[in-house]
């Protein structure tokens, strides 16, 4: 392993090949992470307008039927276009590295699931331009108001949500089945299940997830784009359908599809905090095997969503209890990074500034979490901005800050260049207090009665939607000094050698940026990951 510059990059694409139909897992990563990115600036800017109109408690920024699709689209982009996508880049680019394969298991699959997300982000943003506007439902599209079609016509904005989510969930399947096949079969030799570096342990989960839990929410949107459009009744409680059975269809994806957002978060942290704590990852096999616990759990939780959803006490008790439960596998994976932390040598780089923020608000997630599974708080702030507050600091405070981190921490591997670490540590600063200052003051005044999804308010919550509003416009601007970083380090960034961190992931072995095919000979496993206790940092013995 080594840290010094080298003169040159043995393999470097020209960008124009990032804008081309390409089979190669990196690119095919890259496109996903900037493709995504976009998609978040422009849900980031939707929510800018939608803070700007909740600045004041009188409605005068928008009208409520466009402020409605601002809110449907803002969390319906960040969601399917950013956080999943933006995941799927990572996986896509690092997964076939970590394992010593040189290439996903179903390539052309794997580039066609990449361009069907264009297609998704089309549909939704030119949902805007129709004559009806963008769907007003809502990212969750409850039956009978997502089911109503006032204006008559055949093409309105719910019809193209109804068409990008169906698109984005086939999308997903295909990577799924991808990503699965390509970790069950394509390993190095020696490279066994517990010998996996934790992220792909966590990828591995998550898709298996996705694969079990989402044919039910494509198929739920196919039943309700009839509904809508072809004069179905799965649905219409008008018509003897039944709306029920959609949020079901619905939550039994929408809420383990957290933990498909979480668990890579999870696994970012276990990569990166060994590298800056040089310390092993304390319990390695016990985090490893609890992301597969969480999995398994996760499948059982969807219907806390539903408590008050005409739901039979016997079932809030027991989704009460098994909510409550998932916080066990969970919390090893806190403990596990506590305890590698704990008195190791630190190195506050930006990628750890980022887990460890990242961690920070996951912890507060977590204690919120825990209170809204209790089923008679939940009742209490259901449909608050208290559910909206614990929401934004799983999907943004534990997940968009691990994917900040792992950006930063696998730049150099590639591009072969370093980024600006004084430009980065702004960007975490202005990043960690935005955040907080504009998901923080949604718990108290979600407990105070604010109801989400409203326009205009009393004036008594005025104080605290403007610290969330300023804090809103704060996370905006945070974007700035990273694009600009990464812009220019990209391009002008001090060259830097294949292993800048001196990590032990298998990886940094590859020069930065890998060759096409990853590897010259594929490697031959022989220790565990993670093994910064050993004298010589040595993860692979390469068979000739």
């Amino acid at each position: 392993m080594t840290n010094q510059p080298t003169a040159s990059v043995p393999f470097q694409r020209p960008w124009h090949d990032y804008l081309k139909f390409s089979t190669d897992h990196k690119v095919i990563g890259i496109q996903y992470l900037l493709m995504s990115f976009c998609f978040f600036l422009v849900a980031g800017l939707l929510a800018m307008i939608i803070r700007a109109e909740l600045l004041t408690p009188q409605l005068d920024v928008v009208d409520r039927s466009l402020y409605n699709g601002l809110f449907t689209l803002h969390g319906t982009i960040m969601i399917f276009l950013w956080i999943f996508p933006a995941n799927v880049g990572l996986a896509n680019y690092l997964i076939p590295l970590m394992i010593g394969a040189k290439d996903v298991a179903f390539p052309v699959l794997n580039a066609i699931a990449f361009w069907l997300m264009p297609v998704v982000g089309v549909l939704l943003i030119g949902s805007f331009f129709l004559p009806t506007g963008a769907a007003q439902a809502g990212w969750w599209s409850y039956p009978p108001v997502s089911i109503q079609n006032p204006s008559g016509n055949f093409i309105n904005g719910e019809f193209l949500w109804l068409l990008a989510v169906a698109t984005s969930g086939v999308s997903s399947i295909m990577g799924g089945v991808n990503f699965v096949t390509t970790v069950w079969k394509l390993r190095a030799p020696g490279l066994t299940l517990l010998k996996m570096p934790v992220y792909v342990w966590t990828i591995l989960s998550a898709q298996i997830l996705q694969l079990f839990c989402l044919p039910a929410l494509t198929g739920g949107a196919v039943m309700l784009l009839f509904d809508l459009s072809f004069g179905t009744t799965f649905f219409d409680p008008f018509n003897q359908g039944n709306p029920i059975i959609y949020q079901h269809l619905f939550w039994f994806y929408s809420h383990p599809a957290v933990y498909v957002m979480a668990l890579p978060a999870f696994g970012v942290f276990s990569e990166i905090l060994p590298v800056f704590a040089r310390k092993p990852l304390f319990g390695y096999k016990t985090v490893a095997i609890s992301s597969f616990l969480i999995a398994i759990q996760g499948t059982f939780v969807w219907v806390h969503h539903m408590f008050t959803s005409a739901t039979p006490n016997w079932m809030r008790m027991f989704f009460m209890a098994s909510t409550m439960l998932i916080a066990v596998p969970t919390g090893i994976k806190v403990l596990a990074w506590t305890a590698t932390v704990w008195r190791g040598s630190l190195r506050l780089k930006t990628p750890m500034l980022f887990c460890l923020g990242g961690i920070l608000m996951f912890l507060f997630a977590g204690i919120t979490g825990i209170m809204l599974a209790s089923a008679p708080f939940d009742l209490h702030v259901n449909n608050t901005y208290f559910v909206v507050g614990h929401f934004h600091y799983v999907v943004f405070g534990t997940v968009t800050m691990a994917i900040y981190g792992a950006i930063y921490f696998w730049f150099p591997k590639m591009t072969g260049r370093m980024y600006n670490e004084a430009w980065g540590k702004l960007h975490f600063a202005l990043t960690f207090i935005g955040a907080n200052l504009n998901f923080f003051p949604m718990h108290p005044i979600g407990l105070q009665g604010m109801l989400r999804r409203i326009s205009s308010y009393d004036p008594e919550y005025t104080a605290w939607n403007v610290m969330a509003s300023l804090g809103a416009f704060l996370l905006g601007m945070s974007t700035l000094p990273f694009i600009a970083n990464m812009v220019a380090s990209a391009f002008q960034g001090r060259r830097v050698g294949n292993n800048p961190w001196n990590s032990l992931g298998l990886e940094w072995t590859t020069p930065s940026p890998p060759p096409e095919e990853n590897f010259e000979v594929i490697p031959t496993i022989t220790v565990e990951p993670y093994g910064y206790d050993r004298p010589v940092d040595l993860t692979t013995e390469v068979t000739t």
